[in-house]
């Protein structure tokens, strides 16, 4: 699974709308429209928010692990 298909995964399982993501997060929402349509990546500082918004480790957000939990 690419990092865009696993953010927008994230996403619709947390059940919050782009909007809301980029709110939480101070980034745009054109911004997260662009990570989860891979037209790019985002930087490691943003990765990092990401995941621990999320609650997983940045292996599994980054698609290079099937387990999220963080070690």
């Amino acid at each position: 699974m690419t990092f865009s298909e696993r953010l927008l995964q994230l996403r619709k399982e947390k059940n919050i709308t782009q909007k809301q993501l980029a709110s939480a997060l101070n980034l745009s929402e054109v911004g997260i429209q662009n990570y989860e349509g891979g037209r790019r990546k985002p930087a490691y500082d943003i990765l990092i928010a990401l995941a621990d918004y999320f609650n997983v480790s940045l292996d599994y957000l980054v698609g290079r692990s099937d387990v999220p939990e963080r070690r």
